[in-house]
């Protein structure tokens, strides 16, 4: 696999979502997806995406205050949120590491939170707010491309 980077425009929420699902079909066991974005960015949306191409269909929601949540399916779905925490020590005391180190696939909102902590594999999506429903999205990483 070899490094890339592409850019994507979606317009509405139900597009974020389908490029979620398209993501989803990269990703394997032991895959992490770092996400960084304003708030209303479509960090949860894209998620939402993810997961439902991954075959999970429970409601996704932020994890902001418990910061981790996950969701049994093979592999393992977590959707962690970085939002609350202060430092990298802080996430490591949630048992974070040990999971973004775990075959399942992990989904970090507010990623920038614990950058020194991600692997060398993570794919890192920026979203940015381009208009009212409209959203840049900046994915870097490893693998093909979508």
């Amino acid at each position: 696999m070899a490094d890339f980077q592409i850019d994507a425009v979606s317009d509405s929420p139900e597009e974020t979502v389908n490029l979620g699902k398209r993501i989803a079909s990269h990703l394997v066991s032991g895959s992490v997806v770092a996400l960084q974005g304003n708030l209303g960015s479509g960090k949860t949306c894209l998620t939402k995406g993810i997961a439902l191409g991954l075959g999970i269909t429970d409601n996704i929601t932020s994890p902001t205050y418990t910061i981790i949540n996950e969701y049994l399916s093979t592999p393992c779905f977590y959707h962690i949120d970085a939002y609350r925490l202060n430092n990298e020590k802080e996430f490591e005391q949630t048992g974070g590491l040990e999971i973004i180190n775990s075959d399942g696939i992990c989904i970090i909102e507010w990623s920038e939170r614990i950058l020194k902590l991600l692997p060398e594999k993570t794919i890192f999506v920026s979203l940015e707010i381009t208009g009212s429903s409209s959203r840049l999205l900046r994915i870097k990483g490893i693998g093909s491309k979508l």
